[in-house]
């Protein structure tokens, strides 16, 4: 990702949610295999962005400087969900910490206002034997409770250009497959799915070719999950507000499939990043007027640890002084944006905190306490 702006975004898309993987990389094991989020890499001194069978979500990515800005125009669906709300997964590594430690001072806290709210699973490994069982594990139990789960793709090749959240499948046909294995763990009811974060804002490390095949494994991995799913909503990788100037971004985008209505519903932004809400909402305005495509594509932000913005540094790893964002809704009151995620889990470290992917406590209270 961008330097600054991406600085968190580049390594810490993965490294701060809950995980669906199994692989070791410091991700929660989740009960059907979730991973945690991964951590970003430094770029550019621009605003910046976080894997488990679950996995962990990664940390925030860097960032450049942002600008601003057609196809048939589709009327406009109102966002009210179908279920209840967000599906809280309930297992983390916050809701292990706070059972294994409940005379814990900070539990109180950690539990009031992180481990209660729901949270997105990614899925950051590259098991195909049982990826469909595990997406499925999560979306079943979503629909029992009759919750909208978010989860998060997480298995790109070359993911992070080889950085702290490097990883994924071992080429595009493999992870096509994996595709094609995830999508038959969704089921039939409304799932959110967060597609591959980094894996459009931060192409610029890959050729020309590379970068070409990279967006049409990402189209079709769209068509082949709304396929799967009708009720699935599938959001693209926008970067963040400090990352690539929104006319770039969505030329990257639309390249990428995600001004088709057959592959997306929209874009995600600011995931594992600290950009304000306020700041987020104007640039993925700015990006969709750009992107083009139906009027009804939105876009949802990452609010998980943007509560007082980034740090003015340009710090992404860990950063002191940050705080817990809105609280996860689909329920926004603003046009065009679809909803509030929690895609990176507060208080999993971007790797200055403890190994990346890992839960800490006392960053958890430093969020939750500010």
């Amino acid at each position: 990702m961008v330097a600054a702006a991406s600085v968190v975004v580049a390594v810490g898309t993965a490294t701060g949610m809950l995980t669906a993987f199994g692989n070791g990389r410091g991700a929660n094991e989740a009960g059907p295999g979730v991973t945690s989020s991964p951590r970003l890499e430094r770029l550019p001194v621009v605003p910046s962005p976080s894997t488990s069978g679950t996995s962990a979500s990664p940390s925030p990515r860097k960032a450049s400087p942002s600008a601003s800005p057609s196809p048939k125009k589709a009327k406009k669906q109102p966002i009210t969900p179908v279920a209840e709300g967000l599906y809280r997964h309930p297992d983390s590594q916050v809701l292990d910490w706070v059972r294994a430690n409940p005379s814990d001072p900070r539990a109180s806290v950690i539990e009031s206002r992180i481990a209660d709210r729901p949270a997105a699973v990614w899925f950051a490994d590259y098991a195909p034997d049982t990826i469909a069982a595990r997406v499925r594990a999560v979306t079943s139990g979503a629909a029992g409770q009759d919750r909208v789960p978010v989860l998060v793709a997480y298995a790109i090749p070359d993911r992070d250009c080889g950085g702290a959240s490097e990883g994924g499948a071992p080429d595009l046909a493999a992870y096509d497959a994996w595709i094609d294995a995830f999508a038959r763990g969704l089921g039939s009811d409304e799932v959110i799915v967060v597609l591959e974060p980094d894996s459009i804002a931060q192409a610029d490390c890959l050729g020309v070719g590379q970068r070409a095949d990279r967006f049409a494994s990402l189209a079709r991995a769209g068509r082949v999950l709304k396929a799967a799913d009708p009720k699935a909503r599938v959001y693209f990788d926008a970067g963040h507000s400090g990352w690539n100037p929104a006319g770039k971004q969505a030329d990257l985008l639309r390249q990428a499939g995600a001004a088709s209505a057959a592959s997306s519903d929209g874009v995600f932004s600011n995931v594992s990043n600290f950009h304000t809400t306020s700041a987020e909402v104007a640039y993925d305005r700015q990006v969709l007027a750009a992107l083009g495509g139906p009027a009804s594509l939105g876009a949802v932000i990452d609010t998980s640890r943007n509560g007082n913005g980034a740090p003015n540094d340009g710090e992404w790893c860990d950063p002191a002084g940050r705080k817990i964002g809105r609280t996860p809704t689909l329920g926004t009151g603003e046009a065009r944006i679809d909803g509030y995620l929690w895609v990176k889990l507060p208080g999993e470290s971007d790797g200055c905190k403890g190994s990346p992917g890992t839960f800490s406590p006392s960053y958890a209270y430093d969020l939750a306490s500010s």
